[in-house]
């Protein structure tokens, strides 16, 4: 890393590397993208070498040396939180996509966790437009979100989930999602907060992903790239996005540890019948259903259910 961070950081080299078009562009080193990623971070590259950096990667999309890179600067650039004791690892499980047409049920996932003792960190946007976010939902249920880790720390004491905005957790990220609205398009820090892990112990990260060049480049950083010390991850396609198992049919989910992978689900058709959902996909009809399900009233889908028994057993075996 730069040992200088208050100096200005020319960005026309790599630029120049990555800005060859999908085909002749060449990848990075790991070091090299950390050094970048972290100029970008600190605010020491001008918007236009920004601007112009994000959409080459865009273009060329991220290599597995890139994405780990990235990562690794990503992770220095905020205090980490503390895991606390008991029985269970911490469940990361980002949310940053929210729904457009099913009902969000990130929230049920994390409820149904946290009341079998698991501390449960939700960390995204708090709301998106045209989508309904789990901050939303958490909010009709009457569950603030936390803006420090006393809060985060609180919510795990009263075996509550805890929501934590990425402009709270990890400032400088944030500054950097928030870029698609001058650029329009997604950069390279959409995937990065999706893979962290915001804790300083081993935790299980809760991944997805919607393109499947993602499935190989995320596969391939996690059974080479990630630090295994870092803790395990279960790796699946999003329910719009979210990492939430589909109420309809279970996604093949992989659990990478040790750098090992191996098939927990494979992936089913959809049942014919839809299972009871809420009626609307609204944060407060969807807050309502959430909380009869979480009496008994109504039945967890089964996918969910599967969910949470792979999260309890391996979130009970890192600890």
């Amino acid at each position: 890393m730069n040992s200088h961070p208050s100096e200005t950081f020319h960005a026309a080299p790599f630029i120049r590397e990555i800005g060859r078009g999908k085909k002749g562009a060449r990848d990075m080193t790991r070091e090299d993208a950390a050094l970048v990623y972290s100029a970008m971070l600190d605010g020491r590259m001008s918007d236009l070498e920004l601007g112009g950096f994000l959409i080459g990667m865009r273009i060329k999309g991220e290599s597995v040396s890139e994405i780990a890179g990235f990562l690794d600067a990503a992770e220095a650039a905020f205090e980490p939180l503390q895991a606390p004791d008991g029985e269970f690892a911490p469940v990361v499980i980002p949310s940053y996509n929210g729904s457009r047409q099913m009902p969000n049920l990130t929230p049920l996932l994390a409820l149904l966790l946290a009341r079998e003792g698991v501390p449960v960190l939700i960390h995204g946007v708090t709301n998106d437009p045209g989508r309904v976010t789990t901050a939303e939902i958490l909010q009709a249920m009457n569950s603030a979100s936390v803006t420090d880790a006393a809060g985060v720390y609180a919510a795990f004491a009263q075996r509550q989930p805890a929501f934590m905005p990425i402009a709270a957790l990890a400032p400088k990220l944030h500054r950097l999602l928030e870029v698609r609205r001058v650029l329009g398009l997604r950069n390279s820090t959409h995937t990065l907060v999706k893979i962290m892990q915001p804790f300083a112990q081993p935790a299980l990260r809760l991944v997805s992903y919607t393109h499947p060049e993602y499935l190989s480049m995320l596969t391939a950083y996690f059974s080479t790239q990630a630090p295994a010390e870092r803790g395990d991850v279960l790796l699946m396609r999003g329910t719009e996005g979210e990492t939430v198992a589909h109420a309809r049919r279970a996604q093949a989910v992989t659990w990478f540890h040790q750098h090992q992978a191996s098939e927990l689900i494979e992936r089913q058709e959809p049942v014919d019948d839809m299972p009871p959902m809420p009626a609307a996909s609204d944060a407060a009809t969807t807050a309502a259903w959430i909380s009869e399900a979480l009496a008994g009233r109504q039945p967890v889908p089964a996918p969910i259910a599967e969910q949470v028994q792979q999260c309890l057993m391996i979130a009970r075996k890192l600890k």
